[in-house]
């Protein structure tokens, strides 16, 4: 047989791309990426830059598009399109809120606000981080904490490096002292606690994706520097478990102010309310009443 012809057979390289065009509708990137989810984003002249796992990457919002740019060319997207949650119906979530008029206010007022899906352990720390700390302190000492141990990446902006945030493991090896040095006072001790008993394998971040949200919530809750709120915050941006319903002071006003008037109310209560008031959606309503109480009713507090 002659085997000029039967060439051999070519197989077939898929070529990346540095750039990306996701049609979406209805996402307003810029209020999502700024409503207290997520502390890694920045605001350039050529659109949001931020680190999503080992990735650099620049957002651009268009009318009916998100556009991306990543440092190196990729051809598997899929990490990007699950941080934004761009699978998700927002107009069939919205739908599913109380039709009360201060949820109706805030969706109105923040129409196109969005869930965010981060990564577990970075969600964790950086809430950790988060104790008694305005948004933008919070942004100070993460980047100051990925800048001194996480990796340095390739970066799209020439003369702005970028860096990973650093694994349980990385920062498990390092000394309170260590982490106190960049300005994060007493919650070093309790970061480092943490992040040495996820190093150990004493709480599996990864499990907890299959988790009733009652288990997941005590898994976190035994954790150092973790208390209700902040493993609610964990389980709503990370897992997307839309029962977990965080109550912070902004949460917690806008319902004494919206719901509550006329009589001061507990957080418990506020608990026990939100499970039954917020319906299937409870967590994305609550980001819809804090980015709504935080930049609407408060426009001037910078928490």
């Amino acid at each position: 047989m002659n085997a000029a012809a039967h060439p051999p057979l070519r197989t077939s390289v898929v070529v990346g791309s540095r750039t990306q065009s996701f049609p979406v509708g209805n996402y307003d990137l810029a209020a999502t990426l700024t409503s207290g989810q997520a502390f890694r984003w920045n605001l350039t002249q050529e659109g949001w830059t931020g680190v999503i796992r080992r990735h650099w990457v620049r957002l651009r919002s268009e009318p009916s598009a998100i556009n991306a740019e990543v440092a190196e060319p990729i051809s598997n997207w899929d990490w990007l399109t699950g941080y934004l949650r761009l699978d998700e119906d927002l107009e069939t979530i919205l739908r599913s809120f109380p039709n009360d008029e201060p949820m109706q206010r805030a969706v109105a007022a923040c129409r196109g606000l969005r869930l965010l899906r981060q990564d577990p352990w970075e969600c964790l720390a950086s809430f950790i981080l988060s104790s008694t700390k305005q948004i933008i302190q919070i942004r100070q000492i993460v980047a100051q904490v990925c800048q001194c141990f996480g990796d340095e990446l390739r970066s799209g902006d020439a003369g702005a490096p970028a860096y990973s945030f650093p694994t349980a493991a990385r920062l498990a090896e390092r000394s309170e002292a260590e982490l106190r040095a960049c300005k994060m006072g007493f919650r070093a001790p309790n970061l480092l606690a943490t992040a040495r008993k996820i190093a150990e394998g004493e709480v599996n971040l990864e499990q907890l994706h299959n988790l009733p949200t009652a288990e997941a919530r005590a898994q976190l809750d035994s954790l150092p520097g973790v208390g209700r709120k902040i493993a609610d915050c964990v389980l709503l941006f990370a897992y997307g478990k839309q029962s977990a319903f965080p109550v912070d002071v902004w949460v917690m006003k806008a319902l004494q102010q919206l719901y509550f008037p006329r009589r001061k109310v507990k957080v418990e209560r506020v608990h026990r309310f939100a499970a039954t008031h917020f319906g299937p959606n409870a967590g994305y309503a609550q980001q819809y009443l804090f980015h709504y109480m935080r930049t609407k009713l408060s426009p001037k507090s910078k928490a």
